[in-house]
């Protein structure tokens, strides 16, 4: 376990208190529930800089064969030098 100590101005620690808002407990599953939000949060975050990507265009078998055809004329190409 670690302990952790916080500062808080007065008013805000009693009233936390009061509320029972400062128990381990209750401390542990508000932290559990931020990190979670986050968690979500950053999951979202990336789904939409993914969704603003332009997507390549589509390319047909033909297209597909050709260019692999000219990689594999360019690696021989290669190897030959």
């Amino acid at each position: 376990m670690t302990t952790v100590q916080i500062t808080l101005p007065d008013q805000l620690a009693q009233e936390a208190q009061r509320a029972g808002l400062l128990s381990s407990v209750r401390l542990e599953q508000w932290l559990r529930e931020q990190l979670k939000t986050r968690q979500v949060d950053a999951f979202f975050s990336a789904l939409d800089r993914m969704a603003e990507v332009d997507e390549p265009a589509t390319m047909s078998p033909e297209e597909v064969a050709r260019e692999i055809a000219a990689m594999r004329a360019a690696r021989r190409a290669g190897d030959a030098n």
